[in-house]
């Protein structure tokens, strides 16, 4: 949603999210709880509601002048600017909201040398980054599932030590970095790391809500807002005080919060119970549940507060595999729950919003988990469907034959999949877009180890400038230049700028034959689990999967490009098999696919992977159209692999025609199952 350029959306006039603005509250009153992650669809006041939270912080003191923020009153919390005079001023200022961005560099979150004074002094000093403004503050991540592997290393370590440090280019800096980590995340577009997952003390899942009477009260307050936004925010302004001395007093209030036995024994219980990873899930929903009843007004902990920190603090941690749904089912939360605590009390002080008109309850979200059926589809038999056309001739139909019926096929058990990458090194031209960051193959981008400088005439597209790579060129012409003492003389065509080399992500696009002319319940059950494996370990490397089926007279994209596994999982599991061969459509849906994916910014570079006998049987002059679709595939030069599904006693040798035709490895095998086919990509990509 928009914001005003001055004025943030009151936190206390959020309608509907009653669940994220109490996590945001209790990870401001316990900063220790570890920070909120927050994951919903589009539009849903994810933004709103953190940008709206600085505003009722307590502020902060903070020693004049010190660019750090580190606290005056702690010993321990020493700043790089320091060590400061006797009788430097402490002011207070309002807590910071950083917002780190997707695609920031590495040089803007930890903080570089300040490159002006550098050149025109000669002096190395330290400019700092987002991480130590947001010391003491907010940092916010929008899309955090988006954000650059190396980005989310940098975070994970100044969660787990409370300081940055940064050696470059000749210096070394040591700050305190603490700071309540709040991320946001539409899960549709891929999942987040779990070493970043974990990260978060609180998860929340946000949705719109199904009430009529609460989005027409959304509408109305956010029209109002943006037609008078000092007005609304005044309207909101005795609230927002309420709410802000509230968090004051539960802030100063943890302190005398007892957290008896019982208690804690009943939190290990309801973890244990969950089989939870580790132990910071017990640690995490010990401190919340501190939270919630200070933030009640309680100095003892009691099972309600536990109830409340487990739903928070639980779900997102008792996730087994990536293809497991994510949400915590609330019986089971609720049988734990009441095995450890006993029956379930209302709270008596539920809602954390101090205003005064309660709003309507909103409507249960429907949820619903991915399905695991082997079989799935009418259960008819799968030796019907390898019967169907095996010993007919290339582009033959039996007079008067019905095609082959559909039918769904449910995947395989997965297993753990290799690393796929892609030849050498992607190099970009001048003006390229940068690659999809990830963590497979090789590729220059605007982030990594720097291997290079170039003329920034030469250089890709957000590349940063190289401050060594610039004085060395200029170096042997200061003579000519004049110079005999003092800063550097410097001209435009000295500029150097680094090129950097890490990883990026790749696709790997399946055209997959679906018809019943090559055991096509037994195969399509393989790429299942082929696929899906691979797609266990792309959502950590930031890759993305594709799959094309071809059958009966046409060609689908079953599977777009995704990297998001809930997604493919559900659309690979209602995957039909049977029918004709139409190869040449399935080649043109491939080309159609890649081209599109090709075009878009940050494009992976791909990996063909055909799944085939080669026989064409859908359509007039089957054969010959998926010869010219072949060639037109081959001119476009993309990476591909042709697995020979033919089996019998009499070959055609029609795939090893295809791969030739493609310009394409042949890989000719007898029985294909999900290992072999993944190990053929492996060697190939590898």
């Amino acid at each position: 949603m928009p914001q005003h350029p001055t004025l943030s959306y009151p936190l206390s006039a959020v309608v509907g999210s009653d669940d994220l603005v109490l996590a945001l509250l209790l990870a401001a009153v316990a900063p220790e709880v570890g920070g909120v992650l927050v994951r919903g669809e589009k539009g849903t006041a994810k933004t709103t509601a953190v940008r709206g939270l600085a505003a009722v912080l307590p502020p902060v003191e903070v020693i004049e002048g010190d660019r750090f923020s580190t606290d005056p009153r702690d010993p321990g919390d020493v700043s790089p600017d320091g060590p400061f005079a006797d009788g430097t001023p402490v002011v207070s200022r309002p807590v910071r909201l950083v917002e780190l961005p997707v695609g920031a560099g590495e040089d803007r979150v930890t903080g570089s040398i300040h490159l002006e004074r550098a050149l025109s002094a000669g002096r190395a000093e330290y400019e700092p980054g987002l991480l130590a403004r947001a010391h003491r503050g907010l940092l916010y991540v929008d899309e955090v599932n988006l954000l650059h592997d190396h980005l989310v290393d940098l975070l994970l370590d100044a969660a787990a030590t409370g300081r940055a440090t940064v050696e470059r280019d000749g210096f070394s800096v040591t700050h305190p970095a603490r700071f309540v980590l709040v991320g946001t995340m539409n899960p549709e577009e891929g999942e987040l790391r779990p070493q970043l997952l974990d990260r978060f003390g609180l998860s929340v899942d946000v949705a719109a809500p199904r009430d009529p009477a609460r989005r027409v009260e959304v509408v109305r307050r956010r029209l109002a807002f943006e037609a008078d936004p000092a007005g609304f925010v005044a309207r909101f302004a005795a609230a927002e005080q309420r709410l802000a001395a509230r968090v004051a007093a539960a802030r100063s209030a943890c302190t005398d919060v007892h957290l008896g036995e019982e208690v804690l024994l009943a939190v290990a219980e309801v973890c244990a119970a969950l089989e939870v990873d580790g132990l910071r899930a017990d640690i995490v929903t010990a401190r919340t549940a501190v939270a919630h009843a200070a933030w009640c007004g309680r100095t003892e902990v009691t099972g309600e507060d536990v109830r409340v920190a487990a739903r928070l603090a639980l779900p997102h941690r008792r996730r087994r595999a990536p293809f497991d749904d994510p949400d915590l089912e609330d019986d089971l939360l609720d049988r734990a729950l009441d095995d450890a605590l006993g029956p379930d009390d209302p709270d008596p002080d539920p809602d954390p919003d101090p205003d005064p008109q309660p709003d309507p309850e909103p409507d249960p979200r429907p949820g619903g988990g991915v399905t695991s059926d082997g079989e799935g589809g009418d259960g008819g038999s799968g030796d019907g469907a390898e019967g169907e056309g095996r010993d007919l001739p290339a582009g033959s139909e039996p007079a008067g034959a019905s095609p082959p019926r559909s039918s769904t096929v449910g995947a395989g058990e997965t297993f753990r999949a290799r690393l796929l990458q892609a030849h050498g090194t992607h190099r970009r031209d001048r003006g390229a877009t940068r690659p999809a960051p990830g963590r497979r193959s090789r590729a220059e981008s605007s982030t990594g180890r720097v291997v290079r400088s170039v003329p920034t005439a030469d250089a890709p597209a957000g590349a940063g400038p190289h401050l060594l790579g610039t004085v060395l060129a200029s170096v042997p012409h200061q003579h000519a230049r004049g110079r005999a003492d003092g800063p550097l003389r410097l001209r435009p065509a000295d500029l150097r700028a680094a090129v950097r080399e890490g990883r990026e992500s790749n696709l790997v696009l399946f055209c997959v034959d679906a018809s019943g002319s090559m055991a096509a319940r037994r195969r399509m059950r393989e790429v299942k689990s082929a696929i899906l494996s691979l797609l266990l370990d792309a959502y950590q490397r930031r890759d993305t999967v594709g799959l094309v089926t071809f059958g009966g007279d046409s060609a689908t994209l079953v599977l777009p490009p995704t990297g998001s596994v809930d997604v493919a999982a559900s659309r690979l599991e209602a995957l039909p098999a049977g029918g004709r061969t139409p190869l040449a459509e399935g080649l043109s849906e491939a080309a159609r696919v890649l081209d599109r994916e090709g075009r878009r910014a940050g494009a992976r570079r791909p990996l063909l992977v055909v799944v085939t006998d080669g026989r064409a049987t859908s359509g007039a002059d089957a054969v010959g159209r998926s010869h010219r679709a072949a060639d037109r595939l081959a001119a476009t030069g993309v990476d591909c692999v042709v697995v020979d599904c033919e089996a019998g006693p009499i070959r055609l040798g029609l795939a090893r025609t295809l791969a030739q035709r493609l310009g394409a490895e042949h890989v000719p095998v007898a029985a294909v199952d999900a290992a072999a086919l993944h190990g053929v990509v492996r060697g190939r990509a590898a």
